[in-house]
């Protein structure tokens, strides 16, 4: 009989072994929770801060709404540049806070990326239209002169047109003050 247990062992295997999966799985989401806890600064920024932004011609994203180009940023005030886009989740979520921007008296200027101008229009019905321009992008080659890696982005821009600042993501209520510290250093 004891052979009998000894083959029968070395068919399951150790016991253990039946665990380790779970415990593999275990790891990985206790890694995954680590990450979105921390996660690193894994966003590139743009290589053009301190530089000119690059020149660029859009047309309106709206019927009966102004497109953009980089001449209108360049009024010698500092402005914002949000690029954007109606499929974009979080740029509803940051929608608010770019009205208090607006609010406060910021410029805003938005670049809406790969949009159709219907989504668009119901976008900022629902969100809010804190936009004083908006050029569509609908190729993406100002988002990626830009150096955008994504959306939303939004940059600082000078009164002469230099970018001063990317913000890489949506803009939460709690990174106003920045943003607006941003704008003022801008404005020097």
């Amino acid at each position: 009989m004891s052979t009998d247990s000894s083959s029968e062992a070395r068919v399951r295997g150790p016991r253990w072994a039946i665990w380790l999966p779970l415990a593999l799985f275990g790891a990985f989401v206790v890694l995954v929770a680590v990450q979105l806890r921390n996660p690193a600064d894994t966003n590139v920024a743009s290589t053009l801060i301190g530089k000119p932004m690059p020149a660029f011609n859009l047309p309106p994203a709206l019927p009966g709404r102004a497109g953009l180009d980089s001449k209108a940023i360049t009024d010698g005030e500092p402005h914002l540049v949000n690029i954007f886009a109606s499929w974009c989740v979080p740029c509803g979520v940051e929608a608010p806070q770019l009205a208090a921007l607006a609010r406060a008296g910021v410029p805003i200027e938005g670049i809406s990326v790969r949009d159709r101008a219907e989504d668009l229009q119901v976008f900022l019905k629902t969100n809010g239209d804190p936009y004083q321009r908006i050029g569509a992008d609908d190729d993406g080659k100002v988002q990626l002169a830009l150096g955008s890696s994504g959306v939303p982005e939004t940059y600082v821009i000078d009164g002469k047109g230099v970018i001063r600042y990317q913000h890489i993501g949506e803009i939460r209520a709690d990174q106003v003050p920045m943003i607006l510290e941003k704008l003022a250093e801008a404005a020097q």
